[in-house]
């Protein structure tokens, strides 16, 4: 290395990885969501409903940073998923990232699962926060793209 050049930093990787099952997804992310990832987050969860699947559960355990653009991808994916019919939850969030939602106001739109709940097939479904059904009731201002679906 020559003096006065700087070594490369890398920017961590997001990965993203999907399972399907009937009209369900289970899309894991693992990784940090920020601004140059959040384009992927959104485009993955963008596939989901262009490819038919109405429920959609995003398990966020592996996210280690999430920053605005991050939560604007998953707001985004929220609101197009219920104009779809829909319905996406963050599987076992951080507290950081719980935090994050919270302190934006937009805590009662998600429904948050604990990865044993979202694993457990048996067991009824958890109680809707009070928000999460007007925000399905919602129609997204932002124009549609991908023959109207998100």
């Amino acid at each position: 290395m020559n003096r006065g050049t700087l070594p490369m930093r890398i920017a961590p990787a997001l990965i993203v990885h999907r399972h399907d099952t009937d009209n369900r997804t289970l899309v894991t992310l693992a990784g940090e969501i920020d601004l140059n990832s959040a384009p992927l987050v959104r485009a993955s969860l963008e596939r989901c409903l262009y490819d038919g699947i109405r429920a959609i559960d995003v398990d966020v355990t592996a996210v280690t940073f999430c920053d605005c653009s991050g939560l604007n991808a998953f707001l985004y994916a929220l609101l197009h998923t219920a104009a779809a019919g829909g319905s996406l939850r963050l599987v076992h969030p951080s507290p950081a990232l719980e935090r994050l939602v919270t302190l934006t106001g937009s805590g009662s739109l998600f429904l948050f699962l604990t990865l044993p709940d979202a694993l457990a097939g048996s067991r009824p479904p958890p109680q809707l926060p009070p928000l999460y059904e007007t925000a399905h009731r919602l129609t997204p201002t932002l124009p549609a793209r991908l023959g109207g679906i998100l």
